[in-house]
């Protein structure tokens, strides 16, 4: 096997060298002009790299990843990223995007115990799982509808996480004084499109996420 990294290194040059060869100005415009309208927030597995599957740009769209896309009040890390967003770049829109066949969804449908860090960062997505357990039972157990109760799953995590970007004090400010918009979206991992889960302010309102119980209790 080759070295990966040394891998890595020659194929980011090729890129730069490419991309610099086909358009001088790439880079030098990217620094001097970050401006980008929309905060993307995804997970961080392998297959759904944003630029990629939106078929943008480098600067093109602000982007933070993190294990299964959980959006909670708790997280300061994500918390810091919408503030970013919101108060320097001055987004107009954000994206919350889960996927189907999340291995994170998997774990917290199988109960199984993991341990350490990744165990307690899950424990959100294990809450989810009980407040709805009735409706995840109905979905049967064999290969394709452990699927269909994996992309259930990931559907209400990007809804948790939506509710608790409306509650999120900067959101709902940049809302009422500069009509940001949420949106709430989930990529098919098989067929590589994104459909949107219609969860954003034409489903929520600031004054309802109030009274919505995610089991998580408000932040």
């Amino acid at each position: 096997m080759s070295d990966q990294f040394s891998y890595i290194l020659k194929s980011n040059l090729a890129w730069a060298g490419y991309k610099s060869h086909i358009n001088p100005s790439f880079f030098p415009s990217q620094e001097a002009c970050e401006a980008p309208k929309i905060l993307w927030l995804g997970c961080s597995d392998s297959s759904m790299p944003e630029t990629i599957i939106l078929g943008l740009q480098p600067g093109d769209i602000m982007s933070h990843r993190n294990a299964g896309n959980i959006i909670i009040a708790a997280d300061i890390n994500s918390s810091a990223a919408v503030e970013y967003a919101i108060h320097v770049l001055d987004v107009q829109r954000i994206v919350l995007c889960g996927h189907t066949h999340c291995d994170f969804m998997a774990a917290a449908l199988s109960n199984a115990k993991i341990g350490g860090v990744l165990e307690q960062w899950l424990s959100p997505l294990n809450i989810l799982v009980k407040s709805n357990r009735k409706a995840l039972e109905c979905i049967e157990d064999d290969d394709r509808d452990r699927y269909t109760k994996m992309t259930r799953l990931a559907e209400l995590n990007v809804q948790m996480g939506i509710l608790a970007l409306f509650r999120n004090a900067g959101v709902e400010k940049a809302i009422r004084d500069k009509g940001l918009r949420i949106h709430g979206v989930i990529y098919d991992t098989e067929s590589g499109k994104i459909k949107d889960l219609g969860f954003g302010n034409s489903k929520f309102s600031l004054e309802n996420t109030r009274a919505r119980d995610t089991g998580l209790g408000n932040p």
